[in-house]
């Protein structure tokens, strides 16, 4: 009698844990699904794109207060252009009219780089989503993890478990759940991050531009032009994160060693997370970007 009882109570937790490992397991890999499908169409967009809300508040802003403080500084530097080139021909003792002619190109130049900022910044992004997008159509692999047919070939496996084995499975599939959920959180903070970024860089543009022209000041629009090429080409650093995911991810082997496939799984979103984290990091370098 009592053992019958024992029987049935032992099946029940069974059942329970059996479908609490299943939940937790479905749970955690929609969301890193979710999050992985979703950086080609985050990072495939450029700045306006993205939210146009935003975007028009920083071209405001931009228009407002920074090409104003872009006006004073293409002024002085002009004026500094002018004082040197004076000095450097001996007080205009040695006058030459071509040289006049250069001081009026480079200052039509240096008005119309900052009367163009927004064309100009927005082309260098339209570049990083082209760069994106086409990544993506090459990029082979599936970053879906199939936890449906996973969750198939080791149900067989769960059925055969004593309690304590999966009450012990139970308590990793929780903990991995959890870790997880952090890694698809961290992810959003990066392609997050990145587009606000972006938006930083667009709305102090015309500052940085206004430098362009001078010897001494330009090393300032030069890092710019760098670190903004650097911001865009990270996108395509970024699908390529992805494409390795990708091809991790189909070579796993899924056998009856549940922990070791769910392992598997997890190392290589922590590596993908890992290595969207450095993607600025590598692209600034590889841009000589500071």
């Amino acid at each position: 009698m009592f053992s019958g009882i024992f029987d049935a109570i032992e099946t029940w937790l069974k059942d329970v844990l059996i479908s609490t490992i299943n939940s937790n397991l479905t749970t955690m890999f929609s969301d890193i699904n979710a999050k992985t499908g979703d950086i080609a169409a985050q990072v495939g967009q450029t700045p306006q794109e993205w939210n146009s809300g935003i975007f028009s508040m920083i071209q405001s802003l931009s228009e407002t207060v920074m090409v104003p403080i872009a006006g004073m500084i293409i002024t002085a530097v002009l004026c500094y252009e002018l004082i040197t080139m004076v000095t450097d021909r001996n007080n205009l003792h040695d006058v030459d009219t071509w040289m006049f002619f250069r001081y009026f190109v480079k200052m039509w130049v240096a008005v119309w780089i900052v009367s163009n900022t927004p064309a100009i910044v927005m082309a260098v992004f339209e570049l990083g989503k082209y760069l994106a997008n086409a990544a993506a159509h090459v990029i082979s692999g599936e970053t879906q993890v199939s936890i449906e047919d996973l969750l198939a070939q080791m149900d067989e496996t769960l059925q055969g478990m004593e309690v304590g084995p999966l009450l012990t499975l139970w308590i990793e599939s929780t903990a991995a759940k959890l870790c997880m959920t952090v890694i698809s959180i961290v992810i959003t903070v990066v392609i997050y991050g990145r587009m606000i970024e972006c938006y930083l860089y667009t709305s102090v543009a015309p500052v940085t531009f206004a430098t362009v022209g001078n010897r001494e000041w330009g090393q300032i629009g030069t890092n710019y032009f760098k670190s903004l090429f650097a911001l865009a080409f990270q996108a395509f650093l970024m699908m390529l994160c992805v494409g390795i995911y990708a091809a991790m991810v189909s070579s796993i082997q899924y056998s009856e060693d549940l922990r070791q496939a769910l392992l598997q799984i997890i190392i290589c979103t922590v590596v993908l997370c890992y290595s969207l984290m450095r993607t600025g990091t590598f692209s600034r370098s590889l841009f000589q970007a500071h």
